[in-house]
C-alpha cells in the first residue's frame, strides 16, 4: 500500500510539473491507474490518498471538467464511483479545440505585429505553424492510436 500512495505521489507530482495541476488532481488519476477495483468513491479516494474529501472532491471536479473521468452511480447506492474515462488518453492526444484556440491566438498576436520586423513575428509564426501542424497530424496519430489500444485488449 505504502508503495501504490508514493506512485500515486509520483504522479501528483508529475502532473502538477507538466500540466500545471494541483498535486492532488494528479495524485487522483495516480491512484485510478491503479486502483482496485477501478472504480472508487470520494470516500475512498479519500482514504486511500490520505486527503482530506474536499480535496479529492475538488480534484475530481476538475478532472470532470476535462473529461477525464466518468461517474456512475449503481442503483440503490447514495454515492457516486468514479474512474478514469476509457478513452482518456485519445483526449489528451485528440483535442483539436486546443490546438485551435492556440492557433487563433497566435494569428491574433501576429495581426497585432503586422508591420513589424520578421524576428518580431517570428515565434508567434511558428506558433501559429506548430498548431497547424498539430491539427494535420494528431487525427492521423489518434487513428493510430485506437487500433493500438483495440490490440492491447485483445490480448
Amino acid at each position: 500500500m505504502d508503495e501504490e500512495l508514493e506512485f500515486a505521489d509520483d504522479a501528483g507530482r508529475h502532473f502538477a510539473r507538466q500540466y500545471g495541476m494541483a498535486p492532488m488532481t494528479g495524485r487522483v488519476i495516480g491512484w485510478l491507474l491503479l486502483c482496485e477495483p477501478q472504480q472508487q468513491t470520494i470516500a475512498e479516494l479519500a482514504g486511500a490518498l490520505r486527503a482530506s474529501r474536499s480535496a479529492v472532491t475538488s480534484a475530481i471536479s476538475e478532472l470532470e471538467e476535462w473529461s477525464w473521468i466518468q461517474r456512475t452511480r449503481t442503483a440503490g447506492e447514495r454515492v457516486d464511483r468514479v474512474r478514469l474515462a476509457p478513452e482518456v488518453w485519445l483526449r489528451v492526444l485528440d483535442n483539436q479545440a486546443e490546438y485551435a484556440s492556440l492557433g487563433a491566438l497566435a494569428r491574433r498576436g501576429l495581426d497585432l505585429m503586422a508591420g513589424q520586423p520578421a524576428e518580431r513575428r517570428a515565434r508567434l509564426e511558428e506558433l501559429a505553424e506548430f498548431t497547424k501542424f498539430l491539427a494535420e497530424r494528431m487525427p492521423e496519430l489518434a487513428v493510430e492510436w485506437r487500433a493500438r489500444r483495440e490490440a492491447l485488449h485483445r490480448k
